[in-house]
């Protein structure tokens, strides 16, 4: 957790030096912006999670949630919310927010959904890192090695993929031999793993 940042969004001087004074005092590295703005501008966004007010002047919390998206920031988003705005936060959750907490809250409860929220932006992470690896190796293969990767990982055997290509079952098994190369997965499971993961949105 101390590699990941937690980037935090108030336009409440206050707020911005509690929050980061909290989750300093738990090792948690903080970076802290005025405004949404001031995110999408400077933020080094690595790893890690947001946490924005979700009423700020200009862009709001929610419409933060939204550039984000846009922009392919794929970071968990925690809102805190003022007593009225609960039906904002709703908004907010089927709009993609990771969670919200409502003013005031409890600094347990903040912590807990901090880490939570880091755990799962380090999976994301990962698996992003994983997915990139992925298309770089499918991106080296041939045409014809693409059509066997394809046969196999949808279940094929080297027969099938043989009559559904027109090549001999020899030939797909050359061209197996070079996707696994490639892919550098040791088993069939590997491959299959590869494609699923590739396959998620």
């Amino acid at each position: 957790m101390s590699e990941q940042t937690v980037h935090i969004v108030d336009d409440d001087e206050a707020m911005r030096d509690s929050l980061s004074f909290l989750l300093g005092a738990e090792g948690v590295a903080t970076q802290a912006y005025e405004s949404a703005a001031a995110l999408l501008d400077g933020g080094d966004l690595a790893s890690g999670c947001i946490l924005t007010d979700i009423r700020m002047p200009g862009m709001s919390g929610l419409e933060l949630v939204g550039e984000l998206k846009r922009r392919g920031v794929t970071h968990p988003v925690i809102v805190l919310t003022g007593h009225a705005d609960v039906s904002l936060a709703v908004e907010a959750m089927k709009a993609g927010v990771h969670d919200f907490l409502e003013k005031p809250f409890q600094d347990d409860a903040l912590l807990r959904a901090v880490r939570a929220a880091l755990r799962r932006g380090a999976d994301a992470s990962a698996r992003h890192r994983e997915r990139a690896e992925i298309d770089t190796h499918i991106a080296e293969l041939t045409p014809r090695e693409r059509d066997v990767f394809e046969a196999i990982v949808s279940g094929d055997s080297n027969k099938a993929a043989a009559l559904r290509l027109g090549i001999s079952p020899r030939t797909v098994e050359i061209y197996r031999a070079n996707v696994m190369a490639k892919m550098r997965a040791q088993t069939l499971s590997d491959l299959v793993r590869m494609a699923l993961l590739r396959d998620q949105v």
